[in-house]
């Protein structure tokens, strides 16, 4: 007979860094829930929401019997607002005030970070200032540097908001946060300031295991950031080029990488 696996869902609001964040949390309700206190973390991307992750949270909740929190930052989703200019900072605040903030509100001192994107990018700075907190961190099309096809598709992206269905699409995920979401993205990312946003200083002091997965056709980000992030981290790391696969690789190949990512979250936790 086969089991039926099954999830239950949360949804509630945290405080962090003085902002009010919209969350969820995942527990798998099926005999193979695993006991060890380990908790999925997931970050969204740069225009992600809780929502757009769709549903391989619980289906990575379920399969490695973990539960797992998602939540939306700051002007994302139901969350609060932006309410002031986003610095060139704001990945960094990220990881270094809100993300610890909401782990320890939380209580969660023993999870695997799961970023996307920008989550990715704070995923990253996050291990390399408090690994002790983490068991392992999974990255899909992070960036730790300022590439121009960074820069050429955050530009298209402005003209699909500008001409194309895009802005709607994003509003039933964003509903009034749409706009000083996108703006705020969009601004930073084109700023001639933030061509030199780099975090490469940070990838050395990460000493906790690694999966590093992105897209061969990724239309944000080159296999240079995946090589970086093998060649300057300190810890046990492992590098995926994805074929056939652009920047969202849990959706465009989403059973690949529920594979990879249970392989390894199963690898931390047995």
């Amino acid at each position: 007979m086969v089991k039926k696996r099954l999830v239950s869902q949360r949804n509630f609001y945290v405080n962090a860094d003085r902002h009010c964040l919209f969350a969820q949390l995942i527990q798998p309700t099926s005999e193979d829930t695993v006991t060890a206190p380990t908790t999925l973390v997931f970050l969204h991307e740069g225009l992600g929401s809780i929502a757009q992750w769709r549903d391989f949270p619980a289906s990575l909740s379920i399969a490695n019997g973990l539960p797992a929190l998602v939540y939306e930052r700051w002007g994302y989703g139901n969350s609060d607002a932006l309410d002031t200019k986003r610095t060139m900072r704001y990945l960094h605040d990220e990881a270094m005030i809100s993300l610890p903030e909401v782990l320890q509100q939380m209580d969660i001192n023993d999870a695997i970070l799961i970023g996307h994107s920008d989550g990715g990018s704070i995923a990253l700075m996050f291990a390399a200032i408090h690994g002790d907190e983490i068991r392992g961190v999974i990255t899909e099309a992070a960036h730790v540097f300022v590439e121009e096809v960074t820069v050429s598709g955050i530009r298209k992206a402005v003209e699909l908001y500008e001409t194309t269905d895009l802005r709607e699409r994003l509003y039933q995920y964003h509903k009034d946060n749409t706009d000083s979401m996108f703006r705020a993205w969009a601004d930073t990312w084109l700023s001639a300031e933030f061509c030199n946003w780099n975090i490469e200083d940070y990838l050395p002091h990460i000493t906790c295991p690694l999966l590093v997965m992105q897209g061969e056709q990724d239309e944000y980000g080159t296999r240079a950031q995946v090589e970086s992030i093998m060649k300057h981290v300190s810890g046990s790391v492992k590098g995926l080029l994805i074929p056939d696969c652009g920047h969202v690789p849990h959706h465009q190949a989403r059973e690949r990488v529920l594979a990879e990512m249970t392989q390894f979250i199963n690898s931390l936790i047995l």
